[in-house]
C-alpha cells in the first residue's frame, strides 16, 4: 500500500488513511472492433448503436465519463464477475474512440455524479459490505470499505439503473 497525504474527503472529515485505490476503465481494444460491424451483426450480438443526444446520460466504461451530445455509443451486456453466487452481467455503453481512464485516489466524472451502489468482495468474490454513496460522497464511502482489510476491490453501480460502472481496486 502506498502512503497519502490525504485526499480533499479525507481534509475535510479530519481522517488520513495509508492506503491508496485505483479506478481504470475497460480496456478499448476490446471493443474497438465492434464499432466496424454493421447494426444487422451487431443486433445478433445484442448490441445497439447509439447516437448521444443528452449528456449526462451515456457513462463510458472505457474512458469513465459521461460521452457528449454527438458522441457515438455501444449498448452491451459485459460480464463483471464471470462466476461464484455474485456472478454478475449488466449493461454498459462505451464510446467509440474512448481512452482508457485511470484515477488514483480520484473519483472518476462518471461516477462522481451519480448515486452509487458499492459492493464490497473479498478473494473468494463473497460480497462482504455494501453502501451507498450520494454524489461527490463516493471517495469517502469507498476509504471506508476498504478500512476492512479483508476487502479485495468494490464494484460500483449505478443505483438508478443498476449497470456496472467500474471496479475499484486496492493500489499496489
Amino acid at each position: 500500500m502506498t502512503a497519502r497525504s490525504g485526499t480533499r474527503a479525507e481534509v475535510a472529515s479530519g481522517i488520513v488513511h495509508g492506503m491508496t485505490y485505483r479506478i481504470t476503465g475497460l480496456d478499448p481494444t476490446h471493443f474497438a472492433p465492434l464499432f466496424e460491424l454493421s447494426e444487422d451483426v451487431l443486433a445478433r450480438r445484442s448490441i445497439v448503436r447509439m447516437a448521444v443526444t443528452t449528456c449526462p446520460g451515456s457513462p463510458c466504461r472505457v474512458s469513465l465519463d459521461d460521452v457528449g451530445v454527438g458522441g457515438t455509443v455501444l449498448l452491451l451486456n459485459h460480464r463483471s464477475i464471470p462466476a461464484g453466487p455474485y456472478a454478475a452481467t449488466h449493461a454498459i455503453f462505451v464510446s467509440h474512440g474512448a481512452v482508457q481512464g485511470e484515477f488514483e485516489d480520484e473519483i472518476p466524472p462518471a461516477l462522481e455524479r451519480r448515486l452509487l451502489s458499492l459492493r464490497a468482495f473479498d478473494g473468494a468474490e463473497m460480497m462482504i459490505d455494501a453502501a451507498m454513496a450520494a454524489p461527490g460522497d463516493a471517495d469517502a464511502m469507498i476509504l471506508r470499505l476498504f478500512e476492512n482489510d479483508a476487502v479485495e476491490y468494490i464494484h460500483a453501480h449505478n443505483a438508478t439503473r443498476g449497470c456496472i460502472a467500474a471496479a475499484v481496486e486496492r493500489a499496489t
